[in-house]
């Protein structure tokens, strides 16, 4: 569910969700980082979460927001 569909509710249920999307990324987030460290470099690690991250937004930014993709 996306933050564009609660409108109607209040804003603390927007934050509740919010808040629940980032605890799930960081579940997932966190012993991923931990596992990887033992064979990676800390440089390493953050370009591929920049990689992995933009792999997932740029998507949905376009799909499902219906946004362009653009250089700015």
């Amino acid at each position: 569910m996306h933050l564009k569909h609660l409108n109607s509710k209040p804003w603390w249920i927007a934050a509740l969700v919010a808040w629940g999307t980032a605890l799930f990324e960081h579940l997932l987030q966190v012993p991923a980082n931990r596992i990887g460290f033992t064979a990676l470099s800390l440089a390493r690690l953050k370009i591929m979460q920049e990689v992995i991250t933009l792999a997932v937004f740029v998507p949905f930014a376009v799909f499902y927001m219906g946004q362009e993709i653009r250089m700015n």
